[in-house]
């Protein structure tokens, strides 16, 4: 049983081992070549299409094959029926080699470090652009015009939006050369304006405060009233002041009672202090002199 198991697997590894060979065969087999599709005509075939690799070398012919012919070494074609094959690209200067040429393909160059293609070929470089600017018509980078931005590697600028995309939303920054602009939610808050108070719904309020500011109002203008009143009355009441007038000395009858002499002579004393004139103080003194005598 064990023997029979192993001539089994024996067998299978064979097996598999010889479909590997038959592949690796049928891959390694050379590429076709001449005339891939034809139509018989007058005894001849006239090639449609060519096999891939291969330009064709007359139209019609006697056998397929020897209508169309591969490619020379560094050349290549696309084109199903084509008289010529092109030269493969050279990846020279800033182009660096991605895929080398087949009969099929071209060359498939890229750039340096710091550059980009020019164009969808690659068959020239140009100055990687950043964000903010883009290409120009002379293979070099220029700032984003006014109302455009770019916020990509070597893209063309973009206009920047006017508005933003929900109606639930604000313009919070508008943005620059290297930023389109940048809204934000609104709030519930912000967007209700404050409710404004219904008189005409509630009309009692507002006649309480009408009459309120009328009475307070009233009361204000009569205390002001009252106060300009009493100080016009006191501004009256204490008037200009009179001017003092002097006292004049009393002149009695002359007597020979000592005691009235003696009050005599203190009048005349009192009205010369009160005048402080000192012609009447002497007129006085001789006068009593004389009444003394």
């Amino acid at each position: 049983m064990q023997s029979w198991r192993a001539d089994n697997s024996m067998a299978v590894i064979l097996w598999l081992m010889g479909f590997s060979l038959l592949m690796q065969g049928c891959l390694c087999s050379p590429e076709q070549t001449g005339c891939m599709k034809w139509t018989q005509k007058e005894g001849n075939v006239c090639c449609d299409l060519c096999h891939p690799g291969n330009r064709l070398v007359q139209d019609c012919g006697r056998n397929p094959k020897d209508l169309c012919t591969p490619c020379e070494p560094n050349t290549f074609t696309v084109k199903p029926k084509d008289y010529r094959c092109y030269r493969c690209t050279q990846c020279v200067g800033a182009l660096v080699l991605v895929e080398e040429c087949t009969a099929t393909k071209d060359t498939k160059c890229g750039c340096k470090e710091g550059l980009v293609c020019g164009n969808g070929q690659c068959s020239f470089c140009v100055k990687e652009c950043g964000k903010g600017h883009e290409p120009a018509e002379n293979r070099f980078c220029r700032p984003c015009p006014d109302g455009t931005f770019n916020d990509q590697i070597h893209q063309k600028c973009k206009p920047r939006s006017t508005k933003c995309p929900n109606p639930d939303q604000k313009i919070e920054a508008f943005g620059d050369a290297f930023t389109d602009i940048k809204c934000t939610n609104v709030s519930v808050s912000t967007v209700k304006n404050p409710k404004q108070p219904d008189y005409t719904e509630q009309p009692w309020p507002f006649v309480l405060s009408v009459v309120t500011s009328v009475v307070l109002m009233g009361f204000s203008i009569i205390i002001i009233i009252i106060v300009v009143v009493k100080v016009l009355r006191k501004r009256k009441e204490k008037g200009p002041k009179k001017p003092q007038i002097p006292k004049t000395p009393i002149i009695r009858t002359p007597t020979d009672d000592p005691a009235t002499l003696i009050a005599i002579e203190c009048s005349f004393h009192e009205a010369q202090q009160e005048q402080g004139s000192s012609s009447e103080s002497l007129a006085s003194k001789d006068s009593s002199e004389q009444l003394i005598a």
